[in-house]
């Protein structure tokens, strides 16, 4: 992605901390008008200010009229050239285990969330198109045990990057960075006796927020439609997704594996 002149905006959802600040900025480097948005409106104008973003605005993406109010003042800072949908909740748990308000948040943020936002950047391109770049997870490319909510969010905005790439104008580009774990808050607060946990740190290195933000800028521009990072963990749970029920007797020896690991760190 080059730069940019400062005509041009972008929005990151959930860009107050984490993988979604660490997107803002890049972008803000990169000279694009930066609309942080976030939950939490205090932190969203916080980062703002700290990044030297153009605005940092409340936003709950559960809501379709909170996207389109951030459209708005992006399109008013520039044209909006790039929307990521970063935000996203990461309870772990079994099926079982969740409460029936985990699992609604989940699927709400996660999921409608990303499709929300890709309607909303959709709407507020200009005729030279953009780019969406939806934050997903490796946990959507195959079954992961203790994941299972929130895995199948993620392969629903897998699913959605791709078919909604499929049906817009070549000018519109629509992405799936499909990340290993990665270092933030989110991760932190899991359960480390978790078997999602555990088989996230299963894989070696946990990510940094910037190997992850740097992947999801460089899909800018690109005709990547469906990123898995790192590129070989991909392979392993695409193949996984092949034969589910090796992976249900594999689970117990990739637990052993991240617990291993988790006392390390």
């Amino acid at each position: 992605m080059t730069t940019a002149s400062l005509t041009t905006s972008c929005v990151v959802t959930g860009g107050a901390r984490g993988i979604g600040r660490g997107i803002a900025e890049q972008l803000v480097a990169r000279g694009h008008k930066v609309v942080v948005g976030d939950l939490d409106a205090d932190a969203a104008a916080a980062t703002a200010a700290e990044l030297g973003a153009a605005a940092g605005l409340a936003m709950d993406v559960r809501d379709p009229d909170s996207h389109r109010a951030v459209a708005a003042e992006a399109a008013r800072l520039g044209r909006l050239v790039a929307w990521f949908n970063n935000a996203g909740v990461g309870d772990d748990g079994t099926l079982a285990a969740l409460s029936d308000e985990q699992v609604r948040r989940l699927v709400e943020v996660n999921l409608l969330g990303a499709m929300w936002g890709t309607r909303a950047a959709l709407d507020a391109f200009g005729a030279q198109g953009g780019d969406v770049v939806n934050i997903a997870s490796l946990a959507g490319l195959g079954p992961v045990p203790g994941y299972s909510v929130y895995a199948a969010t993620k392969a629903g905005v897998v699913s959605l990057s791709a078919s909604v790439n499929a049906e817009t104008p070549r000018r519109v580009r629509v992405h799936a960075l499909c990340p290993d774990g990665a270092d933030t808050a989110m991760l932190a607060a899991q359960d480390p006796s978790g078997l999602g946990s555990q088989l996230v740190h299963s894989g070696g290195p946990i990510l940094t927020v910037e190997q992850v933000a740097t992947a999801a800028v460089d899909l800018v521009g690109s005709r990547r439609v469906v990123r898995s990072l790192p590129t070989w963990r991909g392979g392993v749970v695409r193949t996984s997704a092949l034969a589910p029920g090796v992976m249900q007797h594999a689970a117990g020896l990739f637990a052993a594996q991240g617990r291993r690991a988790l006392r390390k760190r």
